[in-house]
Parts: C-alpha cells; structure tokens; sequence
C-alpha cells in the first residue's frame, strides 16, 4: 500500500478558488441590488445629503459657541467631524441593509437585549451632561437609548408575530411589560422625549397587531395617567410643558429656534450668511430645522418634510402586500421610530411641541446617534427586501387594516357566498 500524500494547493488551485469566491460575491450584490428598494435607498441618501449641507451651515454657529478663551474651534469643526461619521454611517447602513430578514431579526433581537442590559447600567455608571444622565463611556461615550430604539421596533414586531404560533400566548403583556422597564429606565435619567417615542411605536405596533380596541383603550388610558402623573412629579417635563403653553420668552431655546427658522423668508438668507443661528443654541443637532429654514428658506424646509413623509409612505406601500407579519410589523416599527422622531424635532422647531432635546435624523450632526439612525434605516432596507419574480398571494398590511374596519352588510354577503 502507498501512503497517502497530502493535498498541496497549486497556483492554479488558489486563483480558481479566488475567482469563485469574487464571483459568489457579485452574484450577492447583484442580489442584493435586485430586492432593495432603491426608492426607499435613495430618499436615504437624500436627506444624508441635506444633513450634510445643513451641517455645514451650522457648524460656525457651534464652533463659536462652545470655543473659550483657551480653546477656539475651526468654524468647520463639526462639518469635518461630521463627515466622518457619516462614512461610518453609510457602512452600517449598507452593511445591515445585506443581511437577510432572519439575520436582520437576530441582530435585532440581540442588540435589544445588549443595549437593554447597557440601560440598566447608565444610572450607575453613567455620564452626566447638561442635567442628564444618558451616556456611557466603553472606550466611547454613546447613548444605549440611541441603538435600542431600532432594536426595540424588531424585537417588539418578533414577540407579537408569535401570536401566529400560538394565539393564547400572552404577547400583549410582554411588549407592555418591555414597553414599562424601557420607560422606567428612561425617566431615569431622565429622557421624557425618548419615551414618548418608544411608547408611539409601542402603540403602532399593538395596532397592527390584531390586538382588540378595548385592551389599546386600556392601555392609552393607563398612558394617560402616567402622562399626568409625569406633569406633576417629573419637575423638567412641567416647566417646559409651562413654558410651551405659557408661551414663553424672547430667550427660550424653541422661540429663538422659530424666529431663526422664519428670518430666511422662502428663499433663505444663503450659506453662512444667516446671523440669528449666532444666538442659537445646539444649533447643529437640535435646532437644525431652524438653520435651514434661515440659510436655505422655508422652501427647503418644506422639501424635508416632505422627503420624510415619502419614506413612510414608501415603507407602508412596500408592506401592503407582504405576507410575513414580523415583516410588517417591524418595518412599520422602524419607520414609525425615524417618522416620529423627526416630526418631534420638527414640532420643537415650529413652537408646537415643547422642547425635547431631540435630534433631526439622518440630518442632524451626531456621533454615535449617526451610526444609531444609519443601523435602523440599514434594517428597514434589509426588512423591506423583496424577491420581484415572487408573487404575493396574501394581503399584507391591507388584511390587518381591514381587519379593524367594520364589514358592510353587502360585503359580508358576498364573503358568505364565497
């Protein structure tokens, strides 16, 4: 017997192997290209780009006002920081819009969980900034609440779809039970704006999710009264609730931010030449709105709300016909997180909602809140992959639609003759 002899790779060997692996690698891309929703993409980009302009127009705005006598930033100092982290951003999203719906779901479910734990920790080791405590520092200061809120629409949309499985599971009490902790924690620090946009999509979700009118009365009732019990215990929410109705001064952060939004007119004073953003303070996170409505005009300002108001029609209209329930359940999650989110921070602007300390996304400058809203709009692109030679054969989102609107007579007839 001859003894065996090992397999030694020859060139020709490695460069086929090489070849095979570059060619598996396009036929994913030209995959992933074939299910994106490149209308969905590019309405991203798209207001990534606004951002990018906006943040330019506020950087000096920013720079000036945080410079002291020792240290004096470059009027640039976030439009070059800012760059930055978009890059970083545009690699997340591209990164996670390629995953696949189940892996999109695990990366949901986990970074729920992790940033969970994360929120757990902040009140005890935490940095405090401007009063609150929200960041913490592993090599960088980042906020847990930033990277759970994607990950709380997904992991919300995964329990209510086990209904499908079993109809007597208890789903409704789980997500509320989620939905209390993550308050809790957040009033913690305290964080009254983020709550109220966890508790929003909280209730989009239990809407969509087949669940009965009377439990959501329930449950608004009891959001009512946590509402009210906040007004008179919570001390940072009641004087900016008081300030917002009592209309407040000509030095309130919201009135400076709409005086500065209507100085542009429609047409806007042009880049860097707007002069009350001067006097405007987080004028490239909070305030941007207002910065764009001075330099670039109410026209613009008009543009963006209406790109956002796009990509959540686009989102609702690429689930109308889905047949998978986490699928539309956690694309409505996401985009009710993004649409919510920037409609408050846009309210702020306007002196229709008191302040919230809420940045505009996608627009506004930001660290790791970037990556935050880049990793959500990566997973509304992966959820919202669709094969387009697969036909659907269910309703989607228009069944759970119908579902709470009441049968006509005649139309009831016409199911029984079915």
């Amino acid at each position: 017997m001859t003894a065996t002899q090992p397999y030694i790779p020859r060139a020709g060997d490695r460069k086929a192997a090489h070849d095979r692996f570059r060619s598996s690698k396009r036929a994913e891309l030209r995959i992933w290209w074939r299910e994106i929703d490149r209308v969905l993409l590019v309405l991203i980009l798209v207001l990534m780009a606004i951002g990018t302009a906006a943040v330019a127009a506020a950087s000096p705005a920013s720079a000036r006002r945080l410079s002291t006598s020792a240290v004096q930033l470059p009027d640039l100092y976030f439009y070059w920081a800012h760059l930055r982290w978009q890059f970083l951003g545009l690699i997340t999203l591209f990164g996670a819009s390629m995953l696949s719906r189940e892996n999109a779901r695990r990366l949901g479910v986990v970074l729920a969980a992790g940033m969970l734990f994360m929120l757990m920790l902040v009140p005890v080791l935490g940095n405090e900034v401007n009063g609150a405590k929200r960041w913490i520092n592993l090599g960088m200061s980042f906020q847990p609440s930033e990277f759970l809120k994607p990950a709380f629409a997904i992991a919300l949309a995964w329990v209510l779809s086990w209904r499908l499985r079993d109809p007597d599971l208890p789903v409704m009490w789980i997500v509320t039970g989620l939905m209390g902790l993550v308050g809790m924690l957040l009033m913690m620090q305290p964080n009254f704006g983020d709550t109220l946009l966890f508790a929003g999509v909280w209730f989009v979700l239990m809407l969509l999710s087949g669940v009965s009118v009377q439990r959501i009365g329930i449950a608004a009732g009891l959001g009512a009264m946590l509402m009210a019990a906040t007004y008179f215990l919570y001390d940072n929410a009641r004087h900016r609730i008081d300030d917002f109705i009592g209309g407040g001064t000509a030095f309130d952060q919201v009135d400076l931010a709409q005086r500065t939004l209507l100085a542009g007119g429609w047409t806007g004073s042009g880049l860097w030449l707007g002069i009350r953003k001067m006097n405007l303070p987080e004028a490239h996170t909070d305030y941007i709105f207002s910065v764009i409505g001075e330099e670039f005009g109410l026209i613009v300002c008009a543009i963006v709300v209406i790109l956002y108001l796009a990509l959540i029609a686009r989102v609702l209209v690429r689930l109308v016909d889905e047949e998978d329930l986490f699928t539309v359940l956690a694309g409505a999650g996401l985009a009710t997180q993004i649409g919510g989110q920037a409609f408050i921070n846009i309210l702020v602007n306007l002196q229709l909602f008191p302040s919230k300390g809420m940045t505009l996304p996608l627009v506004s400058y930001g660290g790791s809140s970037t990556i935050a809203v880049c990793l959500a709009a990566g997973l509304l692109l992966a959820i919202t992959r669709r094969n387009p030679f697969l036909s659907r054969e269910t309703p989607g989102l228009r069944a759970l639609i119908n579902v709470s609107l009441p049968s006509k007579p005649g139309r009831q007839k016409q199911e029984k003759r079915a």
